[in-house]
């Protein structure tokens, strides 16, 4: 399985996991709509740098446009698409609900008929953490019920993984989804908390905390991400031919070729432990501004990557100090060099 095509290439995840998987050798055809959700610089910036690579290519279009996005995936013939792309941001969907029924519904539908158009040897879709919803029984396991989703962001992405489990039973596709615990790291998206929090510790300005600290994360370096993206491709789902052969744990269908699997840390962080490990690296104090939780946030988050490392013999392991250390180092050199790196 050489050929990839992956959705989302000029965003944080799909940019590093494009970025790995040439490294290794893969032929990689990227495609992304580069929609103004945050500075289409910075996504400009990641594919002028994939574009540096002679085994990448990259299509700018949004998932919704059917037609363009079937064009590009029929020309490349991939063996594996893995699709990361999609409306991001919990609490822009508080403001802006139909871009995530557009994009995270209508855009992964595309995905999947094209997939199984072409009859791809592994579709991977990524989910998130959120689909978890209300559930308080942590860590977070694959096998547990999650269908109490608290913002349209996640009932878009557990609405992909139900399609995407209805196409792996009637077309045989085999398919994996992945749910991502709060990603971080070099080349990240400027609404996500780590951005936004060095951003403005260095320029002066205060740092909103919500629930006053008392929330609770699984962060993930991205670094530890994509490499467990990577080994999924290679662990392909296989429909059971007796249900009773699933291992326990597994998330494995009984009907269909389909997965679920958390990538994550395991290690549920405060956020005000967070913020401190972040005013260590930078040696500036943060100006604190104490909030209440905002609507559709929950309280915590804890993946039990089991799964992940009995399918894959791997498991996320970067030092949260490490990983922020790295973000702090690719900002200051971004900044310092107008966002030439």
């Amino acid at each position: 399985m050489q050929r990839i095509f992956i959705t989302g290439t000029a965003g944080f995840i799909g940019f590093h996991l494009a970025r790995l998987l040439l490294d290794e050798g893969f032929t990689v055809a990227g495609f992304d709509g580069m929609t103004d959700y945050y500075d289409v610089r910075l996504k400009q910036r990641r594919h002028q740098m994939l574009l540096q690579s002679p085994g990448f290519r990259a299509t700018e279009a949004i998932l919704e446009d059917r037609d363009a996005l079937d064009g590009a995936i029929d020309a490349f013939a991939p063996d594996v698409i893995i699709h990361l792309a999609a409306q991001a941001g919990v609490r822009y969907s508080l403001e802006n609900p139909r871009a995530y029924i557009d994009a995270n519904v209508v855009g992964s539908f595309n995905v999947m008929e094209a997939a199984r158009r072409q009859g791809v040897a592994h579709l991977m879709m990524a989910s998130t953490s959120s689909v978890y919803g209300a559930e308080t029984a942590m860590p977070y396991v694959e096998t547990q019920k999650a269908d109490t989703q608290m913002t349209i962001y996640a009932a878009t992405k557990k609405a992909t993984e139900s399609m995407g489990h209805a196409y792996a039973h009637l077309y045989d596709l085999p398919t994996t989804m992945f749910r991502f615990f709060t990603v971080y790291g070099p080349w990240g998206r400027p609404d996500m908390a780590l951005y936004k929090f060095v951003d403005a510790i260095l320029d002066g300005r205060p740092i909103d905390i919500y629930n006053h600290g008392e929330m609770y994360r699984d962060f993930t370096y991205v670094g530890d991400l994509v490499r467990g993206i990577r080994l999924l491709m290679d662990a392909v789902p296989v429909r059971p031919a007796d249900p009773a052969d699933i291992a326990p744990g597994d998330s494995l269908s009984p009907v269909a070729p389909h997965r679920v699997v958390n990538i994550g840390n395991s290690t549920s962080v405060r956020l005000l432990d967070f913020v401190e490990a972040i005013e260590e690296v930078l040696g500036v104090k943060a100006q604190r501004n104490l909030m209440a939780m905002q609507p559709g946030d929950v309280p915590a988050t804890w993946a039990d990557a089991s799964l992940l490392q009995s399918l894959t013999g791997y498991r996320p392991q970067t030092d949260l100090r490490d990983g922020v250390q790295r973000f702090v180092d690719w900002y200051r050199a971004y900044k310092d060099s107008g966002g030439l790196r």
